[in-house]
């Protein structure tokens, strides 16, 4: 790990000899690297600050992408490495910025972006400010929007946004972190006393990212209309099971982009990537192939 050295991190949450810091004008950004081939930008999901980090969320579907592709995987704002900063404008829109500050460090002029629940959003932002740095897309557990897209029929907040809020005002409470963890996850085997108690070391440990993120506005942005002009191939892979974004928002995603496929995965909730690493490797692997006609199918 290069950079300055943050808090300790339990190994749970953090590959250690792959996770990196680069130092930006905005504060450090933390990112994972891994594997070797065409260069594939994943950004971190949405989840329990600060402990969530792209190590997490992409550690159990990695081992499947880097075998024959460079593996990108970068932490949110005040998420993992990245931070603490301060911000007054659309939260993707800064994590948008730490992607690219990230893409530029490592030359990667364009790639394919994936990402799930807020690296969805952003992947989606930066899509439509930098079409020419993104050739293809995968998205999913996501609105388009900063601060969200209305709901058809699903209530709004969603059961896991107000558990969050709960843990969120007690950060020292680890049943409220429980409770939000088997929310958000449709397995609940997946919350495992020892995932619990690292996520509490690290909110113990960064406490500033999580003051930065209290004192911080994300205001709201609508990008729904202008999914109309995304053209690199696009597809949108969801949890049958999300209780923080319910799966119509595929549906309204997907109707703004007449190209994109969608898949649905079931027993699935906020996290496929982590939750269903094999069907999310399957669907990514299905449209890089796409990019490239001479591509084994498999």
């Amino acid at each position: 790990m290069t950079g300055r050295r943050p808090s300790p991190f339990p190994d749970l949450l953090l590959d250690r000899e792959h996770h990196h810091v680069l130092p930006t004008a905005e504060g450090d950004v933390g990112y994972l690297d891994v594997g070797a081939g065409p260069p594939l930008v994943l950004v971190q999901a949405w989840g329990p600050r600060p402990g969530a980090t792209a190590s997490l969320v992409y550690g159990r579907v990695l081992p499947r992408l880097a075998a024959d592709h460079r593996c990108v995987a970068v932490d949110l704002p005040n998420y993992g490495l990245t931070g603490p900063v301060r911000y007054h404008e659309p939260v993707h829109d800064v994590s948008a910025r730490a992607v690219l500050a990230v893409m530029d460090h490592l030359g990667i002029d364009a790639a394919p972006l994936a990402g799930c629940s807020m690296g969805a959003t952003t992947a989606i932002v930066l899509a439509l400010a930098h079409p020419e740095r993104v050739t293809a897309l995968l998205v999913g557990g996501c609105h388009a929007s900063t601060g969200g897209d209305p709901y058809l029929l699903s209530p709004f907040p969603s059961e896991v946004w107000r558990l969050y809020q709960e843990a969120d005002e007690a950060p020292d409470d680890e049943e409220r972190l429980r409770r939000l963890l088997r929310a958000l996850w449709f397995d609940q085997e997946l919350v495992t006393d020892e995932l619990v108690a690292a996520l509490q070391r690290v909110r113990a440990h960064r406490g500033d990212h999580w003051l930065a993120e209290r004192r911080s506005v994300s205001t709201p942005h609508s990008n729904m209309a202008a999914l109309a002009t995304l053209r690199m191939p696009t597809m949108v892979v969801h949890g049958r099971a999300d209780r923080m974004v319910p799966f119509e928002q595929a549906l309204a995603i997907a109707a703004q982009v007449p190209h994109a496929d969608v898949r649905l995965l079931a027993r699935c909730g906020h996290w496929p990537p982590y939750e269903r690493p094999e069907a999310f490797a399957e669907a990514l692997r299905s449209l890089l192939d796409g990019l490239d006609p001479s591509a084994d199918r498999r």
